[in-house]
């Protein structure tokens, strides 16, 4: 049995029947930018019946090098960001990577996401679920899926609004990444609704000249290999440019493109729900 996750406010529920989607820039650029894909991604999720969650960070702390564009900081995002819950009439999700941001974003946001590099930092994730929101753990390059059990337990002694687990791909060398799909399975069996981040998998971390770099061809694919394995919400990172955006542009999908491709996740989602067991109900099948 998977808990059921719930932003009441706008009656988006992760763990529910119907596929989560978690979208929007990687970073903060400007609030234009912000509502332009907030307001499209809506429109193309409230075509396909999709429930919605607008996704951006105030600040990307965790940059390759100081020259990295790191967003408006947590006042000027968090004004941004509520702009954005209020005038689009979406839930909003974002980075936190101190314990006193983690208090202050949980003032505005819905969703409060703990970054993959900080998934053990027992603070944080104490702090974050004491604000009562949902808080969304990405699993760290690093760390095992079973392991996420801790970080689950750590969230849960605290209270709040519930635990989703989210897979972002496993260090295969220097500058790649590799998703193993039999982590989604294995942290689902913890009992927690899980998110596949489709973008940030196919980056290929710090292989630029002081920036990392990526490959958007390839996220269709592992989009489409996680609904099938089952998930409860999908993230992925778009922009109107990606060729121009200022963090993470070689790894996002372009807003014009998204249409298309949610339409055939969906299509993917309805017809594989209901029909999967999960990996418990498999290995009491198989005995194995």
């Amino acid at each position: 049995m998977v808990d059921r996750v719930v932003l009441k406010d706008f009656g988006v529920e992760f763990g529910g029947d119907r596929l989560v989607v978690v979208a929007g820039p990687c970073v903060l650029e400007s609030l234009d930018v912000a509502l332009q894909v907030a307001r499209e991604v809506k429109s193309i999720c409230d075509d396909l019946g999709l429930p919605y969650v607008f996704k951006s960070s105030y600040d990307k702390a965790n940059r390759t090098s100081l020259r990295g564009f790191r967003g408006p900081g947590l006042e000027v995002g968090l004004e941004w960001l509520s702009r954005v819950r209020e005038e689009v009439g979406v839930p909003v999700l974002t980075d936190v990577h101190s314990t006193e941001e983690a208090l202050r974003a949980g003032e505005v946001v819905d969703v409060l996401q703990i970054p993959a590099f900080l998934c053990r930092q027992t603070d944080l994730l104490l702090a974050a679920a004491s604000t009562g929101k949902p808080v969304n753990v990405k699993k760290g390059q690093f760390v095992s899926p079973w392991d996420m059990a801790y970080a689950v337990e750590k969230v849960k002694s605290a209270g709040g609004g519930g635990v989703i687990l989210c897979e972002r791909g496993t260090f295969f060398g220097y500058g790649q990444l590799v998703v193993d799909m039999r982590s989604l399975a294995i942290m689902r069996s913890l009992g927690v609704p899980v998110m596949f981040d489709a973008t940030h998998s196919v980056q290929r971390p710090s292989a630029g000249d002081g920036r990392s770099l990526g490959d958007r061809r390839f996220v269709p694919l592992l989009a489409r290999a996680a609904v099938a394995v089952g998930i409860d919400a999908l993230f992925m990172e778009v922009h109107p440019d990606p060729t121009s955006a200022k963090s993470d542009g070689p790894n996002m999908v372009k807003l014009a493109h998204l249409g298309a491709l949610l339409e055939e996740i969906a299509r993917l989602h309805e017809l594989v729900s209901g029909g999967l067991r999960d990996v418990l109900e498999w290995a009491e099948i198989f005995d194995f």
